[in-house]
Protein backbone atom coordinates (compact mmCIF):
# COMPACT_ATOMS: atom_id res chain seq x y z
CA UNK A 1 0.00 0.00 0.00
CA UNK A 2 2.59 2.42 0.96
CA UNK A 3 5.15 2.30 -2.15
CA UNK A 4 2.17 2.96 -4.27
CA UNK A 5 0.46 5.51 -1.68
CA UNK A 6 0.55 8.49 -4.63
CA UNK A 7 -0.43 6.59 -7.08
CA UNK A 8 -3.61 4.54 -5.33
CA UNK A 9 -4.67 7.64 -3.08
CA UNK A 10 -3.37 11.09 -3.88
CA UNK A 11 -6.69 11.34 -5.96
CA UNK A 12 -6.82 15.33 -5.35
CA UNK A 13 -6.65 17.52 -2.20
CA UNK A 14 -10.38 17.44 -0.71
CA UNK A 15 -11.99 20.29 1.38
CA UNK A 16 -12.10 20.34 4.94
CA UNK A 17 -14.02 17.26 5.80
CA UNK A 18 -17.44 17.24 7.36
CA UNK A 19 -17.79 14.17 9.62
CA UNK A 20 -20.66 12.30 9.75
CA UNK A 21 -22.53 12.55 13.39
CA UNK A 22 -21.31 9.63 16.05
CA UNK A 23 -24.08 7.72 15.74
CA UNK A 24 -24.19 7.30 11.73
CA UNK A 25 -21.10 5.55 12.24
CA UNK A 26 -20.43 2.16 11.63
CA UNK A 27 -20.00 0.38 14.72
CA UNK A 28 -22.71 2.31 16.19
CA UNK A 29 -25.93 1.30 14.79
CA UNK A 30 -26.25 3.60 11.92
CA UNK A 31 -25.20 3.32 7.78
CA UNK A 32 -21.69 2.46 6.49
CA UNK A 33 -19.48 4.54 4.46
CA UNK A 34 -20.85 2.97 1.26
CA UNK A 35 -24.61 3.96 2.30
CA UNK A 36 -23.45 7.78 2.12
CA UNK A 37 -24.08 10.22 -1.15
CA UNK A 38 -21.98 9.45 -3.65
CA UNK A 39 -18.40 11.54 -4.18
CA UNK A 40 -18.14 13.07 -7.62
CA UNK A 41 -16.17 11.20 -10.13
CA UNK A 42 -12.35 10.34 -9.12
CA UNK A 43 -12.52 11.45 -5.42
CA UNK A 44 -12.12 8.05 -3.77
CA UNK A 45 -11.74 10.31 -0.29
CA UNK A 46 -12.39 12.95 1.90
CA UNK A 47 -10.47 12.46 4.94
CA UNK A 48 -8.43 9.79 5.49
CA UNK A 49 -5.94 9.41 8.99
CA UNK A 50 -3.80 6.66 9.20
CA UNK A 51 -0.50 5.45 11.77
CA UNK A 52 2.08 5.42 8.84
CA UNK A 53 3.40 2.31 7.68
CA UNK A 54 4.72 -0.97 9.95
CA UNK A 55 8.87 -0.96 9.20
CA UNK A 56 10.27 -4.28 8.35
CA UNK A 57 12.53 -5.18 11.93
CA UNK A 58 16.30 -3.88 11.31
CA UNK A 59 18.68 -6.96 11.19
CA UNK A 60 19.91 -8.90 13.87
CA UNK A 61 23.52 -10.06 13.17
CA UNK A 62 24.27 -13.93 13.20
CA UNK A 63 25.86 -15.12 16.58
CA UNK A 64 29.66 -15.26 16.24
CA UNK A 65 29.85 -19.04 16.01
CA UNK A 66 27.87 -18.60 12.66
CA UNK A 67 30.21 -18.09 9.90
CA UNK A 68 29.92 -17.47 6.20
CA UNK A 69 33.11 -19.02 4.39
CA UNK A 70 35.22 -18.52 1.39
CA UNK A 71 37.69 -20.49 -0.43
CA UNK A 72 37.28 -23.09 2.49
CA UNK A 73 38.01 -20.15 5.08
CA UNK A 74 35.72 -18.19 7.37
CA UNK A 75 35.69 -14.60 6.50
CA UNK A 76 33.67 -11.81 8.87
CA UNK A 77 31.34 -10.32 6.78
CA UNK A 78 30.63 -6.51 7.27
CA UNK A 79 26.55 -6.02 8.40
CA UNK A 80 24.81 -4.86 5.22
CA UNK A 81 27.29 -7.74 3.44
CA UNK A 82 26.30 -10.17 5.65
CA UNK A 83 22.05 -9.34 5.65
CA UNK A 84 22.33 -9.86 2.03
CA UNK A 85 24.22 -13.03 2.81
CA UNK A 86 21.40 -14.59 4.79
CA UNK A 87 18.77 -13.82 1.76
CA UNK A 88 20.81 -16.38 -0.31
CA UNK A 89 21.60 -18.42 2.77
CA UNK A 90 17.67 -19.16 3.27
CA UNK A 91 17.02 -19.90 -0.30
CA UNK A 92 20.00 -22.75 -0.68
CA UNK A 93 17.30 -25.38 -0.32
CA UNK A 94 15.13 -23.86 -3.59
CA UNK A 95 15.59 -24.37 -6.95
CA UNK A 96 16.05 -20.88 -7.82
CA UNK A 97 19.53 -21.10 -6.62
CA UNK A 98 20.65 -23.51 -8.72
CA UNK A 99 19.57 -20.90 -11.52
CA UNK A 100 22.41 -19.33 -13.29
CA UNK A 101 20.58 -16.02 -13.94
CA UNK A 102 19.07 -16.03 -10.23
CA UNK A 103 23.06 -16.47 -9.16
CA UNK A 104 24.35 -14.12 -11.51
CA UNK A 105 21.69 -11.31 -10.54
CA UNK A 106 22.52 -12.04 -7.21
CA UNK A 107 26.06 -12.03 -7.29
CA UNK A 108 26.35 -8.88 -9.04
CA UNK A 109 24.02 -6.86 -6.96
CA UNK A 110 25.44 -8.60 -3.62
CA UNK A 111 28.97 -6.93 -5.28
CA UNK A 112 28.00 -3.71 -5.28
CA UNK A 113 26.63 -3.56 -1.65
CA UNK A 114 30.40 -4.60 -0.15
CA UNK A 115 32.97 -2.84 1.14
CA UNK A 116 35.69 -2.40 -0.73
CA UNK A 117 38.03 -4.70 0.82
CA UNK A 118 35.23 -7.35 0.67
CA UNK A 119 35.14 -6.57 -2.95
CA UNK A 120 38.41 -7.45 -3.24
CA UNK A 121 38.34 -10.93 -1.46
CA UNK A 122 34.65 -12.29 -2.58
CA UNK A 123 34.91 -12.53 -6.53
CA UNK A 124 33.72 -15.77 -7.12
CA UNK A 125 30.11 -17.04 -5.92
CA UNK A 126 31.60 -20.63 -6.55
CA UNK A 127 33.84 -20.45 -3.56
CA UNK A 128 30.94 -18.77 -1.25
CA UNK A 129 30.23 -21.11 1.51
CA UNK A 130 26.53 -20.23 3.31
CA UNK A 131 25.78 -23.98 4.29
CA UNK A 132 26.18 -22.71 8.17
CA UNK A 133 24.54 -19.72 7.79
CA UNK A 134 21.48 -21.83 5.91
CA UNK A 135 21.37 -24.41 9.20
CA UNK A 136 21.26 -21.64 11.74
CA UNK A 137 17.74 -20.82 9.72
CA UNK A 138 16.32 -24.07 9.26
CA UNK A 139 17.19 -24.48 12.88
CA UNK A 140 15.45 -21.41 13.72
CA UNK A 141 12.40 -22.22 12.08
CA UNK A 142 12.09 -25.61 13.46
CA UNK A 143 12.91 -23.63 17.19
CA UNK A 144 9.95 -21.42 16.25
CA UNK A 145 7.27 -24.47 15.21
CA UNK A 146 8.43 -26.43 18.69
CA UNK A 147 7.21 -23.45 20.80
CA UNK A 148 4.80 -24.50 23.28
CA UNK A 149 0.98 -22.77 23.50
CA UNK A 150 1.64 -20.25 25.69
CA UNK A 151 4.43 -18.58 24.12
CA UNK A 152 2.85 -18.78 20.43
CA UNK A 153 0.29 -16.97 22.20
CA UNK A 154 2.38 -14.09 23.27
CA UNK A 155 3.72 -13.91 19.79
CA UNK A 156 0.07 -13.73 18.65
CA UNK A 157 -0.93 -11.37 21.28
CA UNK A 158 2.28 -8.78 20.01
CA UNK A 159 1.19 -9.21 16.52
CA UNK A 160 -2.33 -8.57 17.41
CA UNK A 161 -1.20 -5.41 18.83
CA UNK A 162 0.86 -4.37 15.95
CA UNK A 163 -2.06 -4.95 13.99
CA UNK A 164 -4.26 -2.77 16.59
CA UNK A 165 -2.14 0.28 16.06
CA UNK A 166 -0.96 0.26 12.12
CA UNK A 167 -3.50 -1.92 10.85
CA UNK A 168 -6.30 0.41 10.56
CA UNK A 169 -7.26 4.03 9.58
CA UNK A 170 -9.83 6.80 9.56
CA UNK A 171 -11.47 7.00 6.35
CA UNK A 172 -14.61 9.61 5.87
CA UNK A 173 -14.97 9.16 9.71
CA UNK A 174 -15.45 5.55 9.30
CA UNK A 175 -12.40 3.15 10.83
CA UNK A 176 -11.57 0.81 7.87
CA UNK A 177 -8.86 -2.04 8.03
CA UNK A 178 -6.19 -1.57 5.80
CA UNK A 179 -5.37 -4.15 3.76
CA UNK A 180 -1.39 -4.38 3.99
CA UNK A 181 0.11 -2.14 6.06
CA UNK A 182 3.56 -3.35 6.34
CA UNK A 183 6.71 -2.60 4.28
CA UNK A 184 7.80 -5.53 1.93
CA UNK A 185 11.26 -6.75 3.98
CA UNK A 186 14.31 -6.73 1.93
CA UNK A 187 15.45 -9.96 0.14
CA UNK A 188 15.82 -11.68 -3.27
CA UNK A 189 13.31 -10.80 -6.74
CA UNK A 190 12.03 -14.25 -7.23
CA UNK A 191 9.78 -13.61 -9.98
CA UNK A 192 7.49 -16.27 -12.07
CA UNK A 193 9.00 -18.76 -14.51
CA UNK A 194 12.79 -17.68 -15.89
CA UNK A 195 12.53 -13.90 -14.80
CA UNK A 196 15.15 -11.94 -16.01
CA UNK A 197 15.45 -9.97 -12.85
CA UNK A 198 15.12 -13.43 -10.37
CA UNK A 199 18.00 -13.14 -7.96
CA UNK A 200 18.64 -9.16 -7.59
CA UNK A 201 18.37 -7.56 -4.39
CA UNK A 202 15.09 -5.70 -3.09
CA UNK A 203 16.42 -3.49 -0.98
CA UNK A 204 15.01 -2.53 2.69
CA UNK A 205 12.47 0.53 2.02
CA UNK A 206 13.23 3.28 4.66
CA UNK A 207 10.95 5.92 5.68
CA UNK A 208 12.99 8.51 3.29
CA UNK A 209 11.03 6.39 0.52
CA UNK A 210 7.67 6.62 1.60
CA UNK A 211 5.30 9.91 0.91
CA UNK A 212 2.82 9.77 3.42
CA UNK A 213 -0.75 10.56 2.16
CA UNK A 214 -3.57 11.36 4.19
CA UNK A 215 -6.05 14.57 4.77
CA UNK A 216 -4.85 17.98 5.43
CA UNK A 217 -6.47 18.20 8.83
CA UNK A 218 -5.59 14.87 9.88
CA UNK A 219 -2.72 13.98 12.48
CA UNK A 220 0.57 13.03 10.30
CA UNK A 221 2.28 9.96 11.46
CA UNK A 222 5.31 10.53 13.25
CA UNK A 223 8.46 8.72 11.04
CA UNK A 224 10.78 6.24 13.15
CA UNK A 225 13.20 8.34 15.19
CA UNK A 226 15.99 9.47 13.34
CA UNK A 227 14.09 9.18 9.90
CA UNK A 228 12.00 11.48 7.60
CA UNK A 229 9.12 10.88 5.66
CA UNK A 230 9.97 11.62 1.74
CA UNK A 231 9.68 15.01 0.62
CA UNK A 232 7.29 14.14 -2.28
CA UNK A 233 3.99 14.58 0.01
CA UNK A 234 5.75 18.30 1.26
CA UNK A 235 5.29 19.37 -2.59
CA UNK A 236 2.17 18.23 -3.50
CA UNK A 237 0.68 20.02 -0.58
CA UNK A 238 2.38 23.33 -2.16
CA UNK A 239 1.00 22.77 -5.42
CA UNK A 240 -2.85 21.62 -4.11
CA UNK A 241 -2.64 25.43 -2.05
CA UNK A 242 -2.30 26.71 -5.14
CA UNK A 243 -4.49 24.95 -6.51
CA UNK A 244 -7.42 26.00 -3.73
CA UNK A 245 -6.46 29.42 -4.70
CA UNK A 246 -8.24 29.10 -8.32
CA UNK A 247 -11.65 28.95 -6.23
CA UNK A 248 -11.01 31.83 -4.30
CA UNK A 249 -9.08 34.09 -6.88
CA UNK A 250 -11.88 36.61 -8.44
CA UNK A 251 -12.86 37.06 -5.10
CA UNK A 252 -9.60 38.31 -4.19
CA UNK A 253 -9.05 40.53 -6.82
CA UNK A 254 -12.48 42.16 -6.61
CA UNK A 255 -11.99 42.54 -2.97
CA UNK A 256 -8.55 44.29 -3.93
CA UNK A 257 -10.02 46.46 -6.51
CA UNK A 258 -13.25 47.69 -4.39
CA UNK A 259 -9.92 48.61 -1.82
CA UNK A 260 -8.60 51.22 -4.54
CA UNK A 261 -10.98 52.95 -3.89
CA UNK A 262 -11.15 52.51 -0.13
CA UNK A 263 -10.71 55.98 2.86
CA UNK A 264 -8.06 54.43 4.62
CA UNK A 265 -4.93 54.82 2.84
CA UNK A 266 -3.26 51.22 4.40
CA UNK A 267 -6.09 49.57 2.43
CA UNK A 268 -5.07 51.33 -0.91
CA UNK A 269 -1.47 50.65 -0.49
CA UNK A 270 -2.06 46.84 0.53
CA UNK A 271 -4.55 46.19 -2.57
CA UNK A 272 -1.92 47.89 -4.98
CA UNK A 273 0.47 45.80 -3.54
CA UNK A 274 -1.42 42.55 -3.65
CA UNK A 275 -2.13 43.27 -7.72
CA UNK A 276 1.49 43.51 -8.30
CA UNK A 277 2.22 40.14 -6.69
CA UNK A 278 -0.85 39.14 -7.82
CA UNK A 279 0.04 40.20 -12.32
CA UNK A 280 3.72 40.67 -12.23
CA UNK A 281 4.56 37.79 -9.75
CA UNK A 282 6.47 39.87 -7.40
CA UNK A 283 7.74 38.66 -4.18
CA UNK A 284 6.80 40.14 -1.38
CA UNK A 285 9.94 41.42 -0.11
CA UNK A 286 11.61 39.80 2.46
CA UNK A 287 13.53 37.18 0.76
CA UNK A 288 17.03 38.14 1.52
CA UNK A 289 19.67 35.81 2.41
CA UNK A 290 21.42 35.86 5.77
CA UNK A 291 24.60 38.25 5.13
CA UNK A 292 23.47 39.62 2.13
CA UNK A 293 24.48 43.27 1.55
CA UNK A 294 23.06 43.92 -2.05
CA UNK A 295 20.22 46.75 -1.88
CA UNK A 296 17.86 43.89 -3.18
CA UNK A 297 14.39 44.62 -2.42
CA UNK A 298 10.52 43.61 -2.97
CA UNK A 299 7.02 44.18 -3.48
CA UNK A 300 7.03 45.87 0.21
CA UNK A 301 10.16 47.31 0.58
CA UNK A 302 9.98 49.28 -3.09
CA UNK A 303 11.05 52.87 -2.77
CA UNK A 304 10.11 55.72 -4.65
CA UNK A 305 13.00 56.00 -7.01
CA UNK A 306 12.31 51.71 -8.04
CA UNK A 307 9.28 53.28 -10.46
CA UNK A 308 8.45 56.08 -13.13
CA UNK A 309 5.07 56.56 -14.00
CA UNK A 310 4.11 57.73 -17.42
CA UNK A 311 0.76 58.58 -18.56
CA UNK A 312 1.37 57.38 -22.24
CA UNK A 313 4.32 55.43 -23.35
CA UNK A 314 5.18 53.65 -26.26
CA UNK A 315 1.30 54.23 -27.37
CA UNK A 316 0.16 52.97 -23.95
CA UNK A 317 -1.42 54.72 -21.23
CA UNK A 318 -1.02 53.88 -17.97
CA UNK A 319 2.40 52.99 -17.71
CA UNK A 320 4.69 51.92 -14.57
CA UNK A 321 8.26 51.47 -15.31
CA UNK A 322 10.22 49.49 -12.59
CA UNK A 323 14.01 49.09 -12.49
CA UNK A 324 14.97 47.51 -8.84
CA UNK A 325 17.02 44.55 -7.79
CA UNK A 326 15.47 41.70 -6.89
CA UNK A 327 16.00 38.36 -5.20
CA UNK A 328 19.80 37.00 -5.77
CA UNK A 329 20.63 40.96 -6.95
CA UNK A 330 19.11 39.52 -10.12
CA UNK A 331 17.40 43.34 -11.94
CA UNK A 332 13.96 43.25 -12.23
CA UNK A 333 13.78 46.26 -15.27
CA UNK A 334 9.43 45.86 -16.71
CA UNK A 335 7.44 48.72 -18.07
CA UNK A 336 3.66 47.48 -17.47
CA UNK A 337 0.69 49.41 -18.55
CA UNK A 338 -1.79 49.07 -14.93
CA UNK A 339 -4.93 49.68 -14.63
CA UNK A 340 -6.25 53.63 -14.67
CA UNK A 341 -6.80 53.30 -10.59
CA UNK A 342 -3.53 51.83 -9.97
CA UNK A 343 -1.62 54.47 -11.35
CA UNK A 344 -3.51 57.29 -9.99
CA UNK A 345 -2.89 55.49 -6.57
CA UNK A 346 0.68 55.39 -7.35
CA UNK A 347 1.03 58.99 -8.36
CA UNK A 348 -1.32 59.89 -5.17
CA UNK A 349 2.01 57.33 -3.05
CA UNK A 350 4.69 59.19 -4.30
CA UNK A 351 3.37 62.41 -3.99
CA UNK A 352 5.89 64.95 -1.97
CA UNK A 353 7.64 61.97 -1.12
CA UNK A 354 12.22 61.65 -2.04
CA UNK A 355 12.95 59.17 -4.33
CA UNK A 356 14.79 57.04 -1.00
CA UNK A 357 10.96 56.81 0.36
CA UNK A 358 9.26 53.43 1.00
CA UNK A 359 6.23 53.78 -1.79
CA UNK A 360 4.24 51.46 0.47
CA UNK A 361 5.05 53.08 3.93
CA UNK A 362 1.93 52.01 5.55
CA UNK A 363 2.60 48.00 4.64
CA UNK A 364 5.12 45.48 5.30
CA UNK A 365 5.51 42.16 4.85
CA UNK A 366 3.66 41.13 8.26
CA UNK A 367 0.88 43.05 7.61
CA UNK A 368 0.37 41.45 3.78
CA UNK A 369 1.06 38.19 4.67
CA UNK A 370 -1.42 38.57 7.66
CA UNK A 371 -3.73 39.93 5.21
CA UNK A 372 -3.08 37.00 3.16
CA UNK A 373 -4.37 34.46 5.36
CA UNK A 374 -7.24 35.75 6.25
CA UNK A 375 -8.14 35.33 2.82
CA UNK A 376 -7.39 31.79 2.24
CA UNK A 377 -5.71 29.54 4.46
CA UNK A 378 -2.00 28.78 3.80
CA UNK A 379 -2.21 32.04 0.56
CA UNK A 380 1.07 33.74 0.72
CA UNK A 381 2.88 36.03 -2.19
CA UNK A 382 4.72 32.48 -3.23
CA UNK A 383 1.23 30.71 -3.70
CA UNK A 384 0.14 33.43 -5.83
CA UNK A 385 3.26 33.08 -7.79
CA UNK A 386 2.93 29.59 -8.35
CA UNK A 387 -0.50 29.97 -8.51
CA UNK A 388 0.25 32.18 -11.74
CA UNK A 389 2.96 30.19 -12.74
CA UNK A 390 1.14 27.22 -13.26
CA UNK A 391 -2.10 28.63 -14.75
CA UNK A 392 0.00 30.38 -17.66
CA UNK A 393 2.00 27.16 -18.53
CA UNK A 394 -1.35 25.25 -18.90
CA UNK A 395 -2.73 28.01 -20.67
CA UNK A 396 0.17 28.53 -22.87
CA UNK A 397 0.68 24.75 -23.78
CA UNK A 398 -2.74 24.56 -24.60
CA UNK A 399 -2.22 27.54 -27.21
CA UNK A 400 1.15 26.40 -28.53
CA UNK A 401 1.21 22.84 -28.66
CA UNK A 402 0.25 21.26 -31.68
CA UNK A 403 -0.01 17.45 -32.19
CA UNK A 404 1.08 17.14 -35.70
CA UNK A 405 4.61 18.15 -34.71
CA UNK A 406 7.22 15.52 -34.17
CA UNK A 407 8.48 15.23 -31.07
CA UNK A 408 10.86 18.00 -31.75
CA UNK A 409 8.57 20.72 -32.05
CA UNK A 410 6.46 19.99 -29.55
CA UNK A 411 9.83 20.51 -26.95
CA UNK A 412 10.16 23.57 -28.52
CA UNK A 413 6.47 24.43 -27.64
CA UNK A 414 6.78 23.33 -24.53
CA UNK A 415 10.33 25.89 -23.94
CA UNK A 416 8.32 28.35 -25.21
CA UNK A 417 5.62 28.10 -22.22
CA UNK A 418 7.79 27.65 -20.48
CA UNK A 419 9.86 30.50 -20.99
CA UNK A 420 6.59 32.65 -20.82
CA UNK A 421 6.53 31.33 -17.25
CA UNK A 422 10.26 32.53 -16.82
CA UNK A 423 9.88 35.60 -17.99
CA UNK A 424 6.82 36.37 -15.65
CA UNK A 425 8.87 35.26 -12.33
CA UNK A 426 11.79 37.34 -13.91
CA UNK A 427 14.03 34.11 -14.03
CA UNK A 428 16.74 35.40 -16.49
CA UNK A 429 20.24 35.01 -16.70
CA UNK A 430 23.18 36.03 -18.35
CA UNK A 431 24.21 35.11 -21.95
CA UNK A 432 26.62 31.96 -21.30
CA UNK A 433 30.39 33.00 -22.71
CA UNK A 434 30.21 29.99 -24.07
CA UNK A 435 26.53 30.38 -26.14
CA UNK A 436 28.19 32.17 -29.37
CA UNK A 437 30.54 29.51 -30.08
CA UNK A 438 28.16 26.66 -29.57
CA UNK A 439 25.85 28.38 -32.12
CA UNK A 440 28.19 28.54 -34.35
CA UNK A 441 29.13 24.83 -33.77
CA UNK A 442 25.33 24.22 -34.05
CA UNK A 443 25.09 26.10 -37.50
CA UNK A 444 27.97 24.17 -38.94
CA UNK A 445 26.02 21.09 -38.41
CA UNK A 446 22.69 22.80 -39.75
CA UNK A 447 24.76 23.88 -43.42
CA UNK A 448 26.53 20.43 -43.38
CA UNK A 449 22.91 18.95 -43.15
CA UNK A 450 21.42 21.22 -45.54
CA UNK A 451 24.55 19.81 -48.19
CA UNK A 452 23.15 16.66 -47.48
CA UNK A 453 19.53 17.08 -48.26
CA UNK A 454 20.34 18.79 -51.33
CA UNK A 455 22.82 16.18 -52.56
CA UNK A 456 19.96 13.63 -51.44
CA UNK A 457 17.36 15.30 -53.49
CA UNK A 458 19.47 15.18 -56.59
CA UNK A 459 20.23 11.28 -56.05
CA UNK A 460 16.60 11.12 -55.43
CA UNK A 461 15.67 12.80 -59.16
CA UNK A 462 18.70 10.94 -60.71
CA UNK A 463 16.56 7.65 -59.15
CA UNK A 464 13.57 8.74 -60.07
CA UNK A 465 15.24 9.62 -64.04
CA UNK A 466 16.30 5.99 -64.10
CA UNK A 467 13.43 4.09 -63.05
CA UNK A 468 11.37 6.58 -66.30
CA UNK A 469 13.31 5.16 -68.65
CA UNK A 470 13.53 1.22 -67.83
CA UNK A 471 10.32 0.43 -65.39
CA UNK A 472 13.14 -1.91 -63.75
CA UNK A 473 12.22 -3.70 -60.37
CA UNK A 474 15.43 -2.61 -58.79
CA UNK A 475 15.47 1.01 -60.32
CA UNK A 476 11.79 1.47 -58.23
CA UNK A 477 13.61 -0.06 -55.27
CA UNK A 478 16.37 2.26 -55.21
CA UNK A 479 14.06 5.66 -55.73
CA UNK A 480 12.01 4.11 -52.31
CA UNK A 481 15.29 4.27 -50.65
CA UNK A 482 16.22 7.39 -51.74
CA UNK A 483 12.83 8.44 -50.43
CA UNK A 484 13.88 7.20 -46.80
CA UNK A 485 17.13 8.45 -46.89
CA UNK A 486 15.72 12.05 -48.08
CA UNK A 487 12.73 12.33 -45.58
CA UNK A 488 15.24 10.70 -42.75
CA UNK A 489 17.85 13.80 -43.99
CA UNK A 490 14.84 16.50 -43.39
CA UNK A 491 13.47 15.31 -40.02
CA UNK A 492 17.46 15.96 -38.92
CA UNK A 493 17.59 19.31 -40.44
CA UNK A 494 14.32 20.26 -38.62
CA UNK A 495 15.51 19.09 -35.55
CA UNK A 496 18.89 21.10 -35.72
CA UNK A 497 16.31 23.83 -37.29
CA UNK A 498 14.69 23.55 -34.23
CA UNK A 499 17.19 23.26 -31.49
CA UNK A 500 18.79 26.27 -32.72
CA UNK A 501 15.74 28.46 -32.77
CA UNK A 502 14.95 27.31 -28.92
CA UNK A 503 18.95 27.75 -28.29
CA UNK A 504 18.51 31.79 -29.67
CA UNK A 505 15.41 32.17 -27.64
CA UNK A 506 16.45 31.00 -24.53
CA UNK A 507 20.11 32.37 -24.07
CA UNK A 508 18.84 34.51 -21.26
CA UNK A 509 16.34 33.06 -19.91
CA UNK A 510 16.47 30.51 -16.98
CA UNK A 511 14.20 27.73 -17.77
CA UNK A 512 14.96 25.52 -14.97
CA UNK A 513 13.84 27.86 -11.77
CA UNK A 514 10.54 27.97 -12.54
CA UNK A 515 10.09 24.31 -13.68
CA UNK A 516 11.12 23.01 -10.87
CA UNK A 517 10.00 25.41 -8.06
CA UNK A 518 6.73 27.23 -9.40
CA UNK A 519 4.87 24.80 -12.01
CA UNK A 520 2.54 21.88 -10.72
CA UNK A 521 5.15 18.71 -12.43
CA UNK A 522 1.96 17.42 -12.99
CA UNK A 523 1.06 19.75 -15.93
CA UNK A 524 4.00 18.93 -17.65
CA UNK A 525 3.71 15.14 -17.13
CA UNK A 526 -0.12 15.20 -18.23
CA UNK A 527 1.15 17.04 -21.34
CA UNK A 528 3.39 14.57 -21.53
CA UNK A 529 1.25 11.82 -22.12
CA UNK A 530 -1.43 13.70 -24.16
CA UNK A 531 1.02 14.71 -26.73
CA UNK A 532 3.18 11.28 -26.94
CA UNK A 533 6.41 13.18 -25.47
CA UNK A 534 8.62 11.19 -22.91
CA UNK A 535 8.83 12.10 -19.62
CA UNK A 536 12.85 11.70 -19.80
CA UNK A 537 12.79 14.92 -22.30
CA UNK A 538 11.31 17.29 -20.11
CA UNK A 539 12.85 16.02 -16.04
CA UNK A 540 16.27 14.04 -15.75
CA UNK A 541 16.67 11.30 -13.57
CA UNK A 542 16.79 13.53 -10.48
CA UNK A 543 14.13 15.24 -11.49
CA UNK A 544 12.02 12.20 -11.89
CA UNK A 545 12.23 11.18 -8.59
CA UNK A 546 11.34 14.37 -7.31
CA UNK A 547 8.10 14.06 -8.86
CA UNK A 548 7.67 10.12 -8.83
CA UNK A 549 4.33 11.50 -7.14
CA UNK A 550 3.12 13.64 -9.95
CA UNK A 551 4.17 11.08 -12.40
CA UNK A 552 1.91 8.44 -10.91
CA UNK A 553 -1.20 10.68 -10.12
CA UNK A 554 -1.49 12.46 -13.40
CA UNK A 555 -3.09 11.21 -16.44
CA UNK A 556 -3.40 13.34 -19.53
CA UNK A 557 -6.43 14.61 -18.81
CA UNK A 558 -5.35 16.45 -15.40
CA UNK A 559 -6.08 20.25 -15.25
CA UNK A 560 -4.70 22.37 -12.61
Amino acid sequence: MYRTLAASLLGRRAPRPRLPPAGLRRGSGGCSRWEEEKKEDGVKWTQLEHRGPYFAPVYEPLPDNVQFYYDGKPLKLSLATEEIATFYAKMLDHEYTTKEVFQNNFFNDWRKEMTSEEQEIIKDLDKCDFTKIHKYFVDKNEARKALSKEEKQKLKEEADKIQEEYGYCILDGHREKIGNFKTEPPGLFRGRGDHPKMGMLKKRIMPEDVIINCSKDSKIPKPPEGHKWKEGEKDWQKYEIARRLKDVVHKIRAQYQADWKSKEMKKRQRAVALYFIDKLALRAGNEKEEGETADTVGCCSLRVEHIKLHPNLDGQEYVVEFDFLGKDSIRYYNKVSVEKLVFKNLQLFTKNKDPEDDLFDRLNTSILNRHLQSLMDGLSAKVFRTYNASITLQEQLKALTNSEDNVAGKLLSYNRANRAVAILCNHQRSTPKTFEKSMQKLQTKIDAKKQQVEEAQQELKKAEDEFKDTKDAKAEVNVEKKKKLLKRLEEQLAKLNVQATDKEENKQIALGTSKLNYLDPRISIAWCKKFGVPIEKIYNKTQREKFAWAIDMADEDFEF
